[in-house]
């Protein structure tokens, strides 16, 4: 999602920005849990602190406390609910910088990048703050002495579960739609980056009335699991892998449960023989997210280059690809900062031996670095792979990490039966001037969002979301918003006489 930003200002104390409070918040007030778990940064492995680890005990005193407090925010007027959420959208453009660098330290993503994941949060508390009278019903014709009507209302309390890739942007801007419906929302941090939604529950207390915004902290899949399964949670959403969004319709059916999921991606690149090679070769980089590692769901993890300009645009490649150097995401210099955890680095690397044994040619990278700057952390450079195939694992599976398959194509068919022989369909990218060719290959790649020479990034008003495994539901646009509520339709027949 996005573009390094340059930054300007004087330097932040890194540890300047943690938050204070490390408990549970709800009801307005923190709460000590019975445990902690421990928070490290992957940039230089060093502690963060403990956070609170909730239990299910804690889940339900989370719940009961939105529940209170559902009542008085759905009947709040909605122009007043939408000044509150323009309140919340300038405290977090306030405080961009310091998000941003806990951001950086928590979940090892380069700051400088991270400034542009508040700018977007912010974005998005503005633009669902000024759809909170788009929650309309519609009137049916029923003849003289009679009105049909339905009316929108919020479903009571959310639980959003986010993601490591964009903690801070999920936590801040996710909330935006069920808040703006009237509901009152419990955020569920990731556990492996959970200090910035702990910053913004700060930021936010007594802004928004008690009970209205919460954040559940907590390892493992106790907490995930109770906010999912607890009678008292209306909706969940969640931003997450494949298996977990799975789990989360699995425990939501008892409840029969609404769910908005966005799940993962092995998202396509499609170069035409005439797309120019170094325009193609910005895209390739800009929709890996080589900044953040690759680590985003709508990643183009896969080249389909055409064989005429195949070998050109990978010359182009390997000229551009050296701006991303792994480096400690507090540095506001750094351009491309670090993997979230030593399993998913391992896992990774694995990843890259796996290719380099099926027979793919290492074009670039595949090492992870041993430099000053980041001894200690968990780096891996940017890495691509030329001469993969389909039936390659690197071109089947989502590795979430920096690692670009390039697939050569001659024939469109056989190349659309392999960009879409994958489970998942997220986003894909397309390159070319010639339109037919556009509009031919975007109406058959089965994924939910598409670019014709663009890439990587989102709009405002666009619904985003994924088709097959990727998910269901539209984000970033009304249907999110419509998403947190339910319709009711309204009979009336005028006068009470006999029928």
């Amino acid at each position: 999602m996005g573009h390094v930003t340059a930054v300007e200002g004087a330097p932040i104390d890194p540890t300047s920005v943690l938050p204070r409070r490390r408990g549970l918040y709800y009801g307005g007030q923190w709460h000590d849990a019975g445990q902690v778990f421990a928070v490290s940064s992957p940039g230089n492995g060093q502690s963060l602190g403990t956070v609170a680890d909730a239990s299910a005990a804690d889940v339900d005193l989370a719940v009961k406390a939105a529940r209170v407090a559902f009542p008085a925010w759905r009947d709040t007027a909605p122009l007043e609910r939408a000044r509150i959420l323009r309140r919340v959208a300038q405290i977090v453009r306030d405080n961009a910088r310091e998000l941003a660098l806990l951001d950086a330290l928590d979940c090892g993503n380069p700051a400088a990048a991270m400034v542009g994941d508040a700018a977007i949060a912010a974005a998005q508390i503005d633009f669902f703050a000024g759809l909170v009278t788009e929650m309309k019903g519609a009137s049916i014709p029923m003849g003289p002495d009679r009105l049909n009507t339905s009316v929108r209302e919020p479903l009571g309390v959310v639980a959003r579960i986010v993601p490591f890739n964009h903690p801070f942007m999920f936590a801040a801007g996710k909330s935006a739609a069920p808040l703006a419906a009237g509901n009152t929302i419990i955020v569920k941090p990731p556990e492996q980056a959970p200090l910035s939604a702990l910053r913004l529950a700060e930021l936010l207390d007594g802004v928004l009335p008690p009970g209205v915004f919460n954040v559940i902290t907590g390892s493992g899949r106790t907490t995930g699991e109770a906010l999912v399964a607890h009678p008292g949670t209306d909706s969940v959403a969640l931003i997450g892998s494949v298996g977990a969004g799975q789990g989360v319709m699995r425990t939501a059916a008892d409840r029969v449960k609404p769910v908005l999921l966005e799940l993962g991606g092995k998202n396509a690149l499609i170069a035409f023989p005439d797309a120019d090679p170094a325009a193609v070769a910005d895209a390739m980089i800009a929709g890996m997210n080589f900044a953040w590692c690759g680590q985003s769901c709508g990643s183009t993890s896969r080249a389909f280059l055409h064989a005429d300009i195949h070998d050109a645009v990978l010359i182009e490649l390997q000229a551009r690809i050296g701006k991303f150097r792994p480096g400690r995401p507090e540095d506001w210099a750094t351009t491309m900062g670090a993997i979230i955890s030593a399993p998913q680095h391992q896992r990774i690397l694995r990843y890259i031996e796996t290719a380099k044994a099926e027979g793919a040619t290492l074009l670039t990278g595949g090492n992870a670095p041993d430099t000053e700057d980041t001894r200690g952390g968990l780096f891996i450079e940017p890495t691509v792979f030329t001469g993969v195939t389909q039936d390659m694992i690197i071109a089947r599976e989502e590795i979430f990490g920096p690692v670009l398959a390039v697939l050569e194509w001659r024939d469109e068919a056989t190349m659309l039966r392999d960009v879409n022989a994958v489970d998942v369909g997220l986003t894909c990218a397309i390159w070319t001037n010639d339109l037919a060719a556009a509009m031919r290959v975007s109406a058959n790649v089965d994924v939910g969002y598409v670019w014709v020479n663009e890439v990587s990034r989102h709009f405002l008003g666009a619904p985003f979301g994924g088709m097959k495994l990727s998910g269901l539901g539209r984000e970033e646009c009304l249907a999110e918003l419509l998403s947190f509520t339910r319709e009711k339709n309204i009979h009336i027949r005028y006068g009470c006489r006999a029928i």
